[in-house]
C-alpha cells in the first residue's frame, strides 16, 4: 500500500546518496518540483536515468546532485542546449559527469524489462550508429531460433522512480492520462517509486484511456499541486514557455544560475525564473 505523505518527507525517505534515480515523463506530467526537493536536501552522487533529460535534470546536475546521467536525448525542448549539462560534461563544474546514451528504444526497452522482472531486453536497434562502440551497456546478440543477430541491452531497475500524475485517491491509486511515454513501465521497475499528483480525490472517476497505478504498486503518494510545472498537466495547466526560453540564459552562466537556485529553489518551495 502506498504511503500517502509530503514531498519533502517522501524525498527525504526514498532518494539517498547514490542512488540511481529516474524521474520521467514526455513532454508533459513531468516531476519538476521533486527534482526541485532532491537539491533542496543536497542529496548527492546520483545516478540520473531519463529517456529525455531537460530542464529540471539541467538544474540537478548544476546543483551538483549527480554523478552520471544514462539517457537517450538531453536539451531545452524548443530552445536548445541543456547549458549545466554541457558544462558538467565540457568543465566537470560542480563535478565530472559520466554519460551512458542510448537509443529511445533502448531505453524504453530497458524499462520494459526491469519492469517484467528480466536481466535485458532484446531489440531491432542502434544498427548503424556508433553507440556500440561508446557505450558498454549494447552488446550483439544471436537469435537461438532464427539466427538473426540483434542488440541486447540490461533492464533498468532504479532504485527510486518519481513521476507526476493528475490525481490518486485516499488509498494510494494514482490515475494519469495524456502522454504517459514510459512512467507505468519506470515504477513498477523500480525498487522504490514516489509519485507527485496535482490533487487527492475520494474517488477515481472512470476515464478513457487513463492509466492506473495501484496502491500497491507505489511506495508513496505526495500531492503537489502545479508540480509538474513548467511541463503542463492535461485537465490542470498549460506549459509555460516563457518558463523555458528564459531558462536558456538564466542555465548559460554560473553566478547567474547559482543566484537563481538560492532564489527560487532553496529559497522557496516551488522554483520558477
Amino acid at each position: 500500500m502506498a504511503e500517502l505523505t509530503t514531498l519533502a518527507e517522501a524525498v527525504a525517505a526514498l532518494v539517498r546518496d547514490g542512488d540511481m534515480v529516474a524521474l520521467e515523463g514526455f513532454t508533459h506530467l513531468i516531476p519538476v518540483a521533486a527534482g526541485q526537493e532532491i537539491i533542496r536536501q543536497g542529496v548527492r552522487d546520483l545516478t540520473l536515468v531519463r529517456m529525455t533529460p531537460d530542464i529540471v535534470y539541467d538544474q540537478m546536475i548544476g546543483a551538483g546532485c549527480a554523478s552520471g546521467l544514462v539517457f537517450s536525448w538531453g536539451g531545452n525542448p524548443g530552445v536548445g542546449s541543456l547549458h549545466r549539462l554541457r558544462d558538467a560534461v565540457e568543465h566537470e563544474w560542480p563535478a565530472p559527469l559520466r554519460l551512458e546514451e542510448h537509443s529511445h528504444a533502448g531505453m524504453a526497452n530497458r524499462y520494459a524489462a526491469g519492469a517484467s522482472g528480466l536481466p535485458f531486453a532484446v531489440l531491432r536497434g542502434y544498427v548503424g550508429t556508433d553507440l556500440p562502440r561508446h557505450t558498454a551497456n549494447i552488446a550483439a546478440i544471436t537469435c537461438p531460433f532464427t539466427g538473426e543477430v540483434l542488440t541486447a541491452v540490461p533492464a533498468l531497475n532504479p532504485d527510486v522512480s518519481i513521476i507526476h500524475a493528475q490525481r490518486a485517491d485516499r488509498r494510494g491509486n494514482v490515475q494519469l492520462w495524456g502522454i504517459t511515454g514510459v512512467q507505468k513501465e519506470a515504477v513498477l521497475a523500480a525498487r522504490r517509486s514516489l509519485v507527485t499528483v496535482e490533487e487527492f480525490v475520494d474517488t477515481l472517476e472512470p476515464r478513457p484511456g487513463a492509466m492506473v497505478l495501484p496502491t500497491w504498486a507505489v511506495t508513496a503518494v505526495a500531492a503537489v499541486p502545479r508540480g509538474a510545472h513548467p511541463s503542463y498537466a492535461q485537465g490542470y495547466y498549460e506549459r509555460d514557455n516563457t518558463y523555458y526560453q528564459e531558462w536558456d540564459a538564466i542555465s548559460r552562466d554560473r553566478d547567474t544560475f547559482t543566484g537563481w537556485l538560492d532564489r527560487h529553489v532553496f529559497g522557496s518551495a516551488v522554483g520558477a525564473p
